[in-house]
């Protein structure tokens, strides 16, 4: 699949409010077409690198909004699950069990909600990183030019690029999910879990199992793998009937 169909799909299946956060790839196209060796410092080429510079400030602006979101909302998670767990101990309030299973069933929620999207920032960084590389080596094909090289590294020491604090949140929900997600459904067992819990969970979970599998093909080494590329993805073998998330 090409890179702008790709693009394409990934935005579609991303979060609506995200949509407009992504490169604009198709207008970066255009300015490359009309670039041209035969004007090295053409008012396009200059509108091409004002649009890059551009581009990489709202990715800054956006992942670090997220990032600082998603801290928030993992310690508010952390409260909420701590509290039920004192709650339903010995000692504390003792809610009933359609109390408890009820507010198991939305953490259960929320916790798949944050993972999922957590998974979809990290491949919000992987694809735009990606459709960064890309244009700039059609630029360069086309004027003989060597902007990629200096840009990327540019690029590489960008907040949107360094995603090492949203795999660690990843990992830490991952082992919150096998925590509390076994308590959850013993209590569900019994009491039943509503078919909306479970049409968002999948929603989630869809959106999810299509970003990693973005991650893996853009990461995946092939015959264009390059210093430009982004370091192989290893990842577990993804099953879409379960509803839960689990990612080892």
């Amino acid at each position: 699949m090409k890179f702008g169909k790709r693009l394409k799909k990934q935005v579609e299946e991303s979060l609506p409010e995200w949509r407009d956060q992504f490169l604009c790839y198709k207008d970066l196209k255009k300015l490359v077409r009309l670039t041209s060796a035969a004007q090295p410092c053409s008012r396009v080429e200059a509108e091409f690198v004002q649009m890059l510079n551009a581009e990489i400030d709202k990715f800054n602006a956006f992942f670090v909004e997220q990032e600082e979101d998603f801290i928030i909302r993992q310690r508010e998670l952390q409260e909420r699950i701590k509290r039920v767990m004192e709650d339903d101990g010995t000692g504390g309030s003792q809610p009933s069990e359609i109390e408890h299973a009820e507010e198991m069933s939305r953490i259960r929620k929320d916790i798949v909600n944050f993972h999922g999207e957590m998974v979809l920032l990290e491949n919000y960084s992987s694809i735009n990183y990606t459709g960064l590389a890309k244009i700039l080596k059609k630029y360069d094909k086309r004027t003989g030019r060597v902007l990629r090289l200096p840009f990327i590294e540019k690029v590489l020491k960008q907040p949107f690029f360094t995603t090492d604090l949203i795999s660690d949140m990843v990992k830490e929900c991952e082992r919150t999910i096998e925590l509390v997600l076994p308590v959850a459904d013993r209590r569900q067992s019994e009491q039943g879990r509503t078919g909306a819990l479970v049409a968002a969970e999948q929603s989630v979970f869809r959106n999810t199992i299509a970003a990693l599998m973005t991650m893996q093909e853009l990461r995946k080494g092939s015959s264009t793998y390059g210093h430009f590329s982004l370091p192989p993805l290893s990842l577990p073998d993804l099953q879409l009937p379960s509803p839960i998330p689990i990612l080892q």
